[in-house]
């Protein structure tokens, strides 16, 4: 599989210090952080593969790193937390991770967990280094191009206007991952985003009345509540 490198974030030098003799000895390069800022930083300089990402964090905790890691890259992140509840998992999993790990942790499971994530991703490539290669992206029954900018839902042509086309390619471009209106703004309109929530709500109405058959029980286009909106996955 090669020397991947995969980095490290969490506020406690133990762990991470731990977590980095672990990945060495698997034959692993290791980055590490502190916290978020730190982390979005070596992000920006260092060629990372994956990513290991604890929650609670000072300066900014890892849901937020994750989000913001999320506009544009797509390697797999696992969160590590010792929140077990399911409803805790289920948050960062729809958030954006590609695992969680409850601490304290199995070494050999979270090995086993990253061999499984970097062979998945090393296979399949970034999504959206593969995207740039195809100009049609496709969800269930929503297909999009990017360079017709044509759009068909369910066999049948739509118009949208180029802010909803620009939506609906960012959300289709990660079907399952939950955007906020926020995140949506800086994505699509190419500004930083300040009192938002009503633009991006009225333009996610739009395309609902136009995607959906019955716009109040959406397939596609859904609401997650307090978070922000996504494009349903389907395999």
């Amino acid at each position: 599989m090669g020397r991947a490198t995969i980095l490290v974030v969490d506020d406690d030098k133990e762990i991470a210090n731990a977590i980095e003799k672990l990945l060495n000895l698997e034959g692993y390069e290791v980055v590490k952080a502190y916290n978020g800022i730190e982390a979005l930083d070596i992000l920006v300089m260092n060629n990372i593969q994956l990513i290991l990402l604890d929650v609670m964090m000072p300066k900014l905790d890892g849901l937020s790193t994750m989000m913001k890691i999320r506009l544009n890259k797509n390697i797999p992140i696992i969160i590590l937390s010792a929140k077990s509840e399911n409803s805790d998992k289920i948050l960062g999993l729809s958030m954006g991770a590609d695992d969680y790990v409850t601490k304290p942790f199995d070494p050999q499971e979270l090995v086993a967990r990253v061999k499984s994530q970097l062979r998945r991703y090393m296979q399949l490539g970034d999504m959206e280094k593969r995207g740039s290669k195809s100009s049609q992206i496709i969800v269930g029954g929503l297909s999009i191009d990017t360079q017709t900018k044509e759009f068909i839902v369910d066999g049948e042509f739509i118009k949208l206007t180029p802010t909803e086309f620009k939506i609906m390619e960012f959300l289709m471009s990660h079907p399952g991952r939950v955007f906020s209106a926020e995140q949506i703004y800086e994505r699509v309109w190419k500004e930083p985003a300040y009192s938002v929530e009503n633009t991006v709500m009225v333009h996610i109405r739009r395309i609902r009345e136009k995607i959906e058959i019955n716009p109040k029980e959406p397939k596609y286009l859904k609401v997650v509540w307090g978070i922000g909106y996504k494009i349903e996955r389907y395999s």
